[in-house]
């Protein structure tokens, strides 16, 4: 396929961060996002890289050992086809169709058919129920759904006028997605695609409210994730791991826009239950270059044995969540690797990062991306401070920041207010740049007037041997306002017991100023979102419910004062004669 204006613009920004890869000041100092009026992602380069390129785009190991393999000429030819065969089916230009597919062949199928057809993507993961599904076709205002045919009685109780697309076994009423195969493997499309169009309708995963619905173009998120690929490292030719379920926005980021990006070949290990040493030795069988992985399945990586992988990737990240400094510690002994943070949402790409060949500092989450503008917000004064809200520079806007929340502008005007877009996540920066996190600004509390951030204490916690996982709260009390409390995921071999809270309690001295310590725990499971993030929000409403009655303990809670410090012998005098 015959490259276009666009084409030529988008390689240029890609290979000029290519060339900068381990140069980050030149890189962040003379990167420039390409000015783009017409742009189709799928057209304009997947297709153009496709065109007689046999190198492998997507492999898919699955835990019975079965693979499939499918270069990008492959790819272009199967979408193609599908958009085609689509087409046929009414899928017109700015049609909005829910796709709901597990990591199979047929989820980047549609993907970029989609794309082609210059219809909308409203990504949704497989664990979604009815009533997730019946809001996304209400609120997206779907006309077209994909789903796996084991998923199609999900359906049943959704209201729509809208085209059934099964992939699988046959279903009745819905229409049979193998189909596809018989259609022509040339496309031709039916029109321009403007580079502010929209492409993508993403549901957020909702940890304080109603999931709001993110618009991205087919610049912001297909262009904006040159950021992505910056921070990873990722190369042509490079095999690229990231485990992340599709429906949500990193899966976008890591598993289809920035190693395709950069020419990589997308790897995928399906697993019905995570096992950390099946996934190292599949990583060593395929020759996997690059890894990024949320907290939770590191903090599982390095309770197995890293070393039995021979060959680590050159390249490791980890995004989601910040990731704990012993996580990183532990990593770099068995691997000779560090991992880096990066810092993005789905509303944008990208934004903060420790990028290729740049000094890690211990807790930083590095430094703004090239094309982002990143200022810390005083949220009392509004005012660039060292410590703040982290915002982008409106005036400088990021080609990767969505449009807005779609059908909600007041959402918009206040996650814009001021001239900044509001990320609603707290850090502070140092003199270097580098940015530190300190947490959700609603996580972030007082206790005796010490601002308390709760990412720092589950990092201490989470050194113990015993934690696997951790989420720190305020709990109410009558004297201090509120008290630091952790909910603890014990880690293999540890029992809920008073054994097990004074080991930890006594860490805590050990590593806490007074101020910060921890001073009530409780073991128990985490809440999270379905995309895996850690709903704070809950524990904190049940820890009000709790302690309704400031005199009662509630049951399974441990606390500080409960395991006082042993009390060291004291010193005999000088000159005196030690005991017989």
């Amino acid at each position: 396929m015959a490259a276009t204006v666009g084409t030529e613009s988008f390689r240029a920004a890609r290979d000029f961060l290519l060339a900068h890869a381990e140069d980050y000041d030149t890189a962040y100092r003379e990167f420039e996002w390409p000015r783009l009026a017409e742009f189709n992602w799928a057209l304009d380069w997947f297709d153009v890289v496709a065109e007689g390129n046999d190198r492998p785009a997507l492999w898919i190991v699955e835990q019975d050992g079965a693979e499939t393999k499918l270069s990008f000429a492959q790819l272009s030819r199967r979408s193609n086809q599908l958009a085609n065969w689509l087409r046929d089916l009414g899928v017109r230009r700015g049609d909005r169709l829910v796709l709901m597919l597990g990591n199979q062949v047929e989820l980047w199928e549609t993907i970029l058919a989609t794309m082609k057809l210059g219809a909308v993507l409203i990504p949704a993961t497989p664990l979604l129920g009815p009533v997730d599904l019946r809001d996304r076709v209400r609120r997206g205002g779907a006309r077209h759904v994909v789903v796996g045919s084991v998923d199609a009685p999900k359906f049943d109780g959704v209201p729509g006028d809208y085209t059934r697309i099964a992939v699988g076994p046959p279903v009745p009423g819905w229409q049979e997605y193998a189909r596809a195969y018989e259609a022509p493997t040339d496309f031709v499309p039916d029109g321009v695609t403007r580079a502010d169009d929209t492409l993508l309708l993403y549901f957020t995963s909702g940890t304080t409210a109603l999931p709001k619905l993110v618009e991205h173009t087919h610049a912001s998120y297909p262009v904006g994730h040159l950021s992505t690929m910056y921070w990873i490292g990722l190369r042509p030719g490079d095999t690229h791991l990231n485990i992340s379920s599709p429906g949500w926005a990193k899966h976008a980021w890591s598993n289809v826009f920035a190693p395709w990006n950069a020419e990589a070949c997308v790897f995928i290990y399906n697993y019905a239950r995570f096992d950390a040493s099946r996934l190292l030795r599949e990583m060593e069988r395929c020759g996997v270059t690059s890894f990024c992985a949320p907290p939770t399945v590191w903090r599982m990586l390095i309770q197995a044995d890293l070393a039995s992988l021979r060959t680590p990737p050159e390249k490791a990240v980890g995004a989601g969540e910040p990731l704990n400094p012993e996580v990183i510690d532990q990593v770099r002994k068995a691997w000779g690797v560090t991992i880096r943070d990066g810092f993005g949402q789905t509303e944008t790409t990208v934004q903060v990062a420790n990028t290729p060949g740049q000094p890690v500092k211990p807790g930083s989450m590095g430094r703004a991306t090239p094309g982002y503008r990143v200022e810390l917000v005083d949220p009392l004064t509004g005012e660039v401070a060292e410590e703040g809200e982290i915002c982008l520079d409106l005036t400088d806007r990021p080609l990767g920041l969505m449009v807005g929340y779609h059908g909600d502008p007041e959402r918009t005007a206040e996650a814009m207010a001021g001239g900044f877009y509001h990320t609603g996540d707290m850090a502070s920066r140092d003199d270097e740049g580098y940015l530190t996190y300190v947490g959700r600004a609603d996580d972030v509390f007082k206790a005796s007037d010490y601002r308390i951030s709760p990412f720092e204490l589950e990092s201490v916690l989470i050194e113990h041997e015993a934690v696997a996982e951790a989420a720190v709260v305020p709990s109410p009390d009558p004297l201090r306002l509120a008290v630091p409390k952790a909910y603890l995921v014990l880690a293999a071999g540890w029992q809920p017991s008073e054994e097990t809270a004074a080991a930890i309690f006594a860490h805590c001295r050990a590593n806490l100023a007074p101020f910060k310590r921890i001073r009530r725990l409780e073991f128990a499971d985490l809440p999270k979102t379905i995309s895996g993030k850690i709903r704070r929000v809950e524990l904190r409403a049940g820890e009000a419910v709790k302690h309704l009655d400031p005199q009662a303990r509630p049951d399974g809670e441990y606390r500080d004062e409960d395991f006082p410090p042993p009390v060291e012998a004291a010193a005999p005098p000088a000159g005196s004669m030690p005991p017989a």
